[in-house]
Order: structure tokens, then C-alpha cells, then sequence
């Protein structure tokens, strides 16, 4: 089995279950918290996706996108915690 392969048959649709799971708990999340998880958690398979395409096309070009939306989901994330601390103290 080579390489393409193994990405077009086992990476990109296991990638693509999970994020259908993860819109599903998106929608039904009961609380703020769980749904802003679940926009992070895409944003990071999006980045595994980004990744993997970039490796099965050899352009390398992506990676650079990839890491620009890591830290857009860190700095989500970071300003998610400082908003729910606030919240908290309130």
C-alpha cells in the first residue's frame, strides 16, 4: 500500500467522520462551552486535513495555513478562557 493510498482511503475519511461528529456535538451542545470546544476541535482537524493534503500533494505552501489557523484557534481559545474568567469573578 502506498502513501496516496493509505491517505485516500484511511486518513481523509476517518478526518471526515470526525468532523461530522464533531458539527453534531456542535449543534447539540448543551452549554457554551461545549459548543466553542467543538469549533476548536474543528478548527484543529482542519488543520490535520490542511496537513494531510498538503503531504499527499507535496505542497508544502499549506503548512504556512495550517499554523495561521492554529493560532487564530489558540487566540479563540485564550479569549474563550479570559471571557468565561471574567464571567466567573463577576
Amino acid at each position: 500500500m502506498t502513501l496516496d493510498t493509505y491517505f485516500d482511503y484511511i486518513i481523509f475519511p476517518i478526518l471526515t467522520i470526525s468532523i461530522i461528529l464533531v458539527f453534531i456535538r456542535l449543534f447539540k451542545g448543551p452549554e457554551v462551552a461545549d459548543r466553542v470546544i467543538a469549533l476548536d476541535l474543528i478548527i484543529t482537524i482542519g488543520i490535520g486535513l490542511i496537513t494531510a493534503y498538503s503531504i499527499r500533494s507535496g505542497q508544502p505552501v499549506l503548512l504556512d495555513v495550517a499554523m495561521i489557523l492554529g493560532l487564530i484557534a489558540f487566540l479563540g481559545t485564550v479569549a474563550f478562557a479570559f471571557y468565561l474568567d471574567k464571567n466567573k469573578q463577576s
